[in-house]
């Protein structure tokens, strides 16, 4: 290795050693230490920890509540990212699109995603109030009966669904619109020459190119899906009977609130594989239909 070509390889580690730094420290290690905890016990005041192997393994498959939070979350995963994808891709033509207004509406989609995470449950809960709430005001001017929306098990987490697409969709909205305005415009000149009609010009010519930030932002949608705790927190805790409990709160509640780290640890790992196993396939499967520029 030559003076300068050598020279080039202890600038280029000297870039990027702070991020290398950063995200084994935050990330990795952490993630290793999760998975070395999770073959111990719980220590308890003089207690120490010990070696157990797979028991916290063994209890989480014969878990009934792990189970339960695990089909909330992927039913709460199925339906917050399509439908939060779905509406971002609508709000980003429909602004992005001549209309009278347009920088307002702009505001007006993005308004939810500045907001804080308490600050989106607090007003929800507002709306969702048996009664006084004004989901059940407008409900009763149709003759409608009260409905307790976030303490039916039934409804509870469908409420919190509902709360995370309002959050969500305007942010991916904002990739979504700066995506479109970089197409060309004679893209669409000539497709209005030869009379492509515009749902035909959507599927043919802009998805295809919205791929790249689809795979963005369905990633962002996924970990996003798998990491909520703050609207379970303020609005139902998980209740009522683990209705609402997604995978992250039973995570928070494990090892906060009945101090079982160890088991805490474990759940931990279950979610870090689900992710993974998750993001890879999503890469596998949607990295063949981006079209990269």
């Amino acid at each position: 290795m030559g003076p300068t070509a050598k020279r080039t390889w202890i600038h280029a580690w000297l870039f990027l050693s702070p991020a290398m730094i950063l995200l084994i420290a935050f990330t990795h290690y952490p993630a290793a230490v999760t998975l070395f905890h999770s073959f111990f016990s719980t220590p308890r005041g003089k207690r120490e920890a010990k070696f157990v192997g797979l028991e916290n393994y063994q209890t989480l498959i014969a878990d009934d509540t792990f189970w339960t939070v695990l089909v909330n979350n992927l039913w709460y995963a199925l339906a917050t990212i399509p439908l939060s994808v779905g509406i971002a891709i609508a709000m980003a033509l429909w602004v992005d699109s001549k209309l009278k207004g347009r920088s307002f509406v702009r505001m007006a989609y993005f308004t939810p995603t500045v907001l804080p995470l308490i600050a989106v449950a607090n007003i929800w809960m507002f709306f969702y109030t048996p009664g006084f709430g004004l989901i059940d005001q407008i409900r009763g001017v149709f003759g409608f009966a009260q409905q307790n929306w976030l303490g039916d098990p039934e409804s509870a987490l469908n409420a919190v669904i509902v709360v995370a697409i309002w959050k969500e969709a305007g942010f991916f909205m904002i990739f979504y619109l700066a995506a479109l305005q970089t197409i060309p415009a004679s893209l669409r000149e000539a497709a209005a020459i030869e009379g492509a009609g515009r749902w035909y010009f959507f599927r043919r010519i802009t998805f295809p190119l919205l791929m790249p930030t689809t795979l963005f932002v369905s990633v962002n949608a996924i970990i996003n899906s798998f990491r909520l705790v703050d609207h379970i927190f303020i609005m139902t805790e998980g209740g009522p009977d683990n209705a609402s409990s997604l995978l992250l709160f039973y995570i928070y509640e494990t090892a906060f609130r009945f101090w079982d780290t160890a088991y805490a640890s474990t759940l931990t790992v279950v979610l870090l594989v689900i992710l993974f196993t998750v993001a890879i396939g999503q890469f596998l499967l949607l990295d063949k239909r981006v079209h990269y520029r």
